[in-house]
């Protein structure tokens, strides 16, 4: 390609015609992973919110969260319950629609579906029985938290939520080794638990607490584990978290 003259990349949208080998679902016909907001509604792409005004019906965590999404946008469509309970039961009934010839969009409560959320068995399936799959990337907290912990990013692990009681131990003490960047989900009810383990098990490591990010009320704190529950200690804390630990052996 002419560097002086690159070729415009190609638009893509639910009328694109593709050719599919005999017996595969027509073009329309496809699952589309749709990234949502993770906390502010303006930061969805305008992609997400065109495929989400044009696919046939939308499998999503909470239906009364999505509504809220979908009606900031004046957007109306059907709307499925598609949860970590009800994930198996669904799936043969979601991909028949889609062999059927309709378009889906699955989105999550928050975020790029799949992360840590239900969905991960839906995709494979679709993958194995010949499902066009079409990602539509947006907002991700592990990335949001990343990118402003200030530590190292040209490396990082992604444990999401550690185990809440078997392993955990054993879990803290892997991550005691790690040599890459540490992500961690926590919810509002471990959030002090944890930073008492990492001050435990990782005591010297530099730790990013970052908590509602993208949302009115987003904060952040920086500092090691002992530094943290003093802050935690005073305060009432609602909302997801996201953790971003240091690597061994990391200096500022």
């Amino acid at each position: 390609m002419d560097k002086h003259n690159p070729e415009p990349n190609e638009h893509k949208s639910l009328s694109l015609e593709e050719d599919f080998p005999e017996g595969m679902p027509p073009a329309r016909a496809r699952l589309f992973i749709i990234s949502t907001p993770i906390g502010n509604l303006k930061d969805i792409t305008l992609r997400a919110l065109e495929t989400l005004k044009t696919v046939d019906f939308i499998i999503c965590e909470d239906t009364r969260v999505t509504s809220i999404l979908l009606h900031h946008y004046e957007i109306k469509k059907e709307l499925i319950s598609f949860n970590a309970q009800s994930e198996s039961n669904k799936i043969s009934f979601v991909l028949n629609r889609i062999k059927n010839g309709e378009s889906c969009g699955l989105v999550s409560d928050a975020g790029t579906p799949t992360i840590s959320d239900p969905g991960v068995r839906l995709v494979s399936t679709a993958i194995k029985e010949g499902i066009k799959i079409e990602p539509v990337p947006g907002a991700s907290a592990v990335i949001t938290a990343l990118s402003i912990a200030g530590l190292p990013t040209d490396s990082f692990v992604f444990e999401g939520f550690i185990p809440q009681k078997k392993g955990r131990q054993t879990k803290l003490k892997q991550l005691a080794d790690e040599e890459r960047t540490i992500v961690l989900y926590e919810s509002t009810y471990r959030i002090e638990k944890l930073l008492i383990e990492l001050n435990q098990y990782l005591p010297d490591r530099f730790v990013v607490v970052t908590r509602e990010l993208t949302k009115k009320f987003e904060e952040t704190w920086r500092g090691k584990p002992s530094e943290l529950l003093t802050n935690f200690s005073s305060k009432i804390t609602k909302g997801e978290f996201v953790v971003v630990i240091s690597p061994k052996n990391w200096n500022e």
